[in-house]
């Protein structure tokens, strides 16, 4: 079928919409959803969470005259990446925290808030940022998880909490940051927590009272039981007699899922182990399931239909949790329903939706961990270059891994998928001896050790490897890149594909752009300064289409694997909602300049050794948040900044939790009042040094 043929029978098509939007009631909407592309009802647009809109109203010869209409302050200076949804006019998103808007989508009025309410120190659990992913719709009501694990409820004409459940056991570090999903009257909800050391499961709430239904356990909780499911006695083969139990085992379900209604299965993707390395957790081998795989379960019972595993015995993070896609392909000679997937380990596979068959998997990066994966057995063929079990491995993908949490898209008119890829290695680097510490960091890598490394110069083949990110244009059929846009930062925004042959992405540097979704050209941009990582999505009302977007940077890009190469941020990170149509003239927000300079820092405290110890401290604790060598690359305070203001009540902050309610929670569990001080020495010579430097540059 031509461009031109498509675009007319999708102009067709949507005059018979309206009247089939409702068919079936209220109970069959999210079904249905197609038929109402002037809707967003849930999280990838339909269940099958394609990201494709049938919208053509803005499309390659209207992009240009796209204009912001409005734009919404977030009121948070933490990561934004929700997908919002749009029901009959109105939008809503969650913002960080698990906080959530509504808007009226023709003037960006804000209709009502909801907080909430997470206390500040639970920040300390979440390995990137208190982000949020998104919200569900179901009959009339809102749901959200937040980012402390409740699941809540929320009226969506009123947003006054209806009801809200504890999913967790609160003694272990769980955080939520994925969007709920409803399914037949049932809430879905994952946790994350992996690099914490926890077990994962996830959970079916019935929609209307909260009352939990059935639960999915990832991972066995002992090799001998008693186990929750059959689907766990099988999987405890797969785990050695000395798996260190104590750590969780990881697995948690922290994003992906979609549905197929007419086969009735609900498909979710399960994260990494814990700790990360195989041969820490279960020493002596083993797949370990169901780490990082694909579940395909029965909605109704949370009972196993069939699996795949896409990295057995993981040891690199490479999670399986990425954005699943379900769509109708032409493979072999005959049409064959399919799932995609692009997980971290650096593969596209594609699925028989109905029997979990591999039908193919091939290398959209460079992944130096495997050769290939041996459609046979379904297994990918390691190099044995990745095994980091026994001293430091440079291995390719990175931890972010090829494809990280930020949705992709399918465009069933050109027959590509749209992947927001990062291109990056990592020095991993094992632990003397893992000891497991509750609430703490479990995952089993010698961070002080591999900062250590790159702060005294020492080359250890990371520096060959090339650092960015690529919004990638992937044949499923063909099995190739077609095309490809390169950008400077590795983390960008999740993509959005349309009818009107285009694709929308936003950048970490903080650009919003429309590509021609057949060749990649580039036909609209425009330049916000602050970083867009959330989902556009676009919709229609009263005739009018219209495209929004989150931007606020943060997420798993603090961890700044490319700040090297990139630096800081330009602005303070207030966070936007913004809101595009065609012949939109409003100004965009002004964004503040962060000031980097560094007030004149305490003198030197504490000896050559402890400068040392603190050093390692702060790696361990602080960098994920506060930048390696105390240089923050993001939204969150410099410390080199701030030492000058808290020296005195340094102890207080880190132990006791002064500013707790700020999300710097306290640390008394895992410190001790001399490594605090320790702590505290590195920062103010760290101060002092870079104090020296900023100096001699003014003279």
């Amino acid at each position: 079928m031509s461009r031109a043929s498509f675009l007319i029978l999708s102009a067709c098509w949507l005059l018979f919409l309206p009247e089939l939007a409702h068919a079936g009631g209220e109970k069959n909407r999210l079904i249905a959803a197609e038929a109402e592309p002037q809707n967003w009802l849930t999280y990838g647009r339909t269940y099958g969470e394609q990201r494709y809109s049938p919208l053509v109203q803005i499309n390659t010869a209207t992009v240009s005259r796209l204009g912001l209409i409005w734009a919404a302050d977030m009121e948070t200076i933490r990561g934004l990446e929700a997908t919002p949804l749009i029901v009959d006019g109105v939008l809503y998103t969650s913002g960080s925290w698990g906080m959530v808007m509504a808007f009226d989508v023709r003037t960006g009025k804000r209709l009502w808030k909801y907080d909430p309410q997470v206390p500040g120190y639970w920040a300390r659990y979440g390995c990137c940022d208190v982000v949020n992913r998104g919200v569900a719709y179901w009959e009339g009501r809102i749901f959200v998880g937040s980012f402390d694990d409740r699941l809540i409820a929320i009226d969506a004409k009123t947003g006054q909490e209806i009801w809200q459940v504890n999913t967790i056991d609160r003694t272990r570090s769980y955080t939520i940051t994925g969007a709920p999903r409803v399914v037949k009257g049932k809430v879905i909800i994952g946790n994350g927590g992996a690099e914490f050391g926890v077990r994962g499961y996830f959970s079916a709430y019935d929609a209307d009272s909260g009352k939990m239904l059935w639960r999915f356990y990832t991972v066995p909780a002992s090799n001998e039981g008693p186990h929750e499911s059959l689907a766990l006695s099988r999987a405890a083969a797969t785990w050695s007699k000395a798996t260190r139990w104590e750590a969780g085992g990881g697995g948690t379900v922290w994003d992906s899922m979609s549905y197929d209604p007419e086969l009735d299965l609900l498909y979710v993707g399960v994260g990494n182990g814990s700790p990360w390395g195989r041969e820490i957790r279960s020493p002596g081998g083993g797949d370990n399931l169901y780490l990082s795989s694909i579940l395909a379960v029965d909605p109704d019972d949370g009972r196993l239909v069939w699996y795949y595993q896409t990295t057995p015995g993981d040891s690199w993070d490479y999670t399986a949790t990425q954005h699943i896609l379900l769509a109708d392909l032409k493979l072999g000679g005959r049409i064959r329903k399919v799932l995609m997937q692009a997980p971290k380990n650096g593969f596209f596979y594609i699925l028989d939706r109905e029997t979990g068959e591999l039908l193919s998997a091939d290398k959209y990066i460079n992944a130096t961990w495997a050769s290939h994966v041996d459609l046979k057995t379904g297994r990918p063929v390691e190099t044995g270059q990745a095994d980091w079990s026994n001293g430091p491995k440079v291995v390719m993908p990175f931890d972010p891994g090829g494809h990280n949490w930020q949705p992709m898209s399918f465009n069933p008119g050109t027959g590509l998928v749209y992947i927001p890829t990062h291109v990056g290695a990592l020095l991993y680097k094992p632990v003397d001896k893992f000891t497991y510490r509750p609430g703490a960091e479990n995952m089993g890598m010698d961070l002080p050790g591999i900062f250590r490394t790159f702060v005294g110069g020492e080359k250890t083949g990371v520096e060959k490897y090339p650092v960015y990110g690529e919004l990638q244009a992937w044949d499923p059929v063909a099995r190739k890149k077609i095309w490809g846009v390169v950008y400077p930062r590795t983390m960008n925004g999740g993509t959005l594909t349309t009818a009107g042959n285009l694709v929308f992405q936003g950048t970490g540097d903080g650009r919003f752009a429309a590509y021609k979704a057949d060749d990649g050209t580039r036909l609209w941009q425009v330049s916000f300064g602050n970083g867009i990582l959330g989902s556009p999505v676009t919709y229609s009302v009263d005739g009018r289409q219209y495209v929004s977007v989150l931007a606020g940077w943060g997420g798993a890009a603090m961890l700044g694997h490319d700040a090297g190469k990139f630096g800081r941020l330009k602005y303070i990170n207030n966070g936007y909602l913004l809101t595009f149509a065609l012949g939109g003239k409003a100004e965009f927000p002004d964004l503040e300049v962060r000031d980097y300079t560094l007030p004149k820092p305490p003198p030197p405290t504490g000896t050559k050794q402890q400068v040392e110890n603190g050093m390692d401290l702060y790696h361990s604790h602080c960098a994920r948040c506060h930048g390696a060598m105390a240089i923050s690359i993001n939204m969150l305070p410099d410390l080199r900044q701030s030492i000058t203001r808290t020296s005195d009540v340094f102890a207080d902050i880190v132990l006791d939790g002064l500013l707790q309610a700020n999300g710097m929670a306290g640390f008394s569990d895992l410190l001790t009042k001399p490594d605090v001080e320790a702590i505290r020495a590195f920062i103010i010579k760290r101060a002092n040094e870079d104090y020296q430097v900023q100096e001699s540059s003014r003279r």
